[in-house]
């Protein structure tokens, strides 16, 4: 029996990291019961490195609804942060079908006059995706604003990976199920020389709603290489999710290495993009299970 690694996403500041823990573990056995399985692990297996607000507190204290607001409204966050951003919300718009004219509809003549590369017009991109596409600006504003932080904010990702390898057992195989930024953090875990990777093996490495292959996150994470204790990586994403825009092909995210890719979930959660419509959805659920079971 292997120990169950869960490293989560993005707003989950000020919540019980225990309660928390909890939903990933019921949704999971949602799923499980599709197929008359239970949950074979002793809670002591399964560990779950809660870092939400460490995130928050090390980005300033914002909370998820302040946050969305400066995103929206307020003044552009440091330059590199500022940068990835940008080209992310552009590729999620693109990939939306929100056209330059979408997005001119939304500006003042003074945000036009400067052109796209200014705060302001990432503020259009996302009202135009309000407006033209059903999903949550929200969702996209936070989700791209923490990946930015993590990926450029060196002390932020430092805390955060000494956080996840810490809830590691040095003694035993880890499965790792990741989501949303979890999975970029997962990565870069699994791909550093230090801590308790690669001398813990990993026989299945699972990424849920998984914005790896976006160009901008891909760009500032090279080489793209499959992580050397990782046996097998099984990435699954809803087609309408709009943070896991690719698969993680060879085409879009080549490691060298093969993923394997189910991208037919039905995410049942409100943005399509929830852990707990990825952990319920039975080919993941049993995809774990078979994992922590082998011999």
């Amino acid at each position: 029996m292997r120990q169950l690694i869960f490293v989560h996403g993005r707003a989950q500041q000020n919540k019980d990291a225990a309660a928390l823990k909890q939903e990933w573990i019921s949704a999971w056995e949602q799923g499980l019961a599709t197929h008359a399985l239970t949950n074979p692990l002793p809670d002591d297996h399964i560990r779950f490195p809660y870092y939400g607000d460490t995130l928050v507190q090390m980005a300033g204290g914002l909370t998820s609804d302040e946050a969305v607001e400066v995103i929206v409204k307020g003044p552009p966050p440091p330059s590199a942060e500022e940068d990835l951003m940008r080209e992310m919300i552009a590729e999620i718009a693109a990939h939306e079908g929100v056209a330059e004219a979408d997005i001119l509809a939304e500006l003042d003549p003074a945000v036009i006059a400067r052109g796209p590369a200014n705060w302001g017009w990432v503020q259009g991109i996302l009202s135009a995706l309000d407006r033209i596409s059903p999903i949550s600006k929200a969702l996209v504003s936070l989700v791209t604003a923490d990946v930015s932080k993590y990926l450029t904010n060196s002390a932020i990702r430092a805390t955060i990976d000494a956080g996840v390898r810490s809830a590691v057992r040095p003694d035993i195989d880890a499965v790792v199920v990741s989501h949303s930024l979890g999975t970029v953090v997962a990565y870069n875990v699994l791909m550093s020389r230090s801590g308790p990777f690669p001398a813990v093996q990993v026989p299945l490495f699972v990424t849920l709603g998984s914005p790896l292959a976006v160009n901008a996150i891909k760009s500032r994470l090279r080489p793209h290489t499959f992580p050397t204790p990782v046996s097998k990586w099984y990435n699954a994403m809803d087609p309408d999710d709009v943070v896991s825009l690719y698969p993680l092909t060879k085409k879009h995210f080549n490691t060298g290495g093969t993923i394997t890719n189910h991208d037919k979930v039905k995410n049942h959660t409100d943005n399509q993009h929830g852990i707990s419509g990825y952990l319920d959805d039975p080919a993941v659920a049993k995809r774990i299970y078979d994992a922590v079971m082998a011999p």
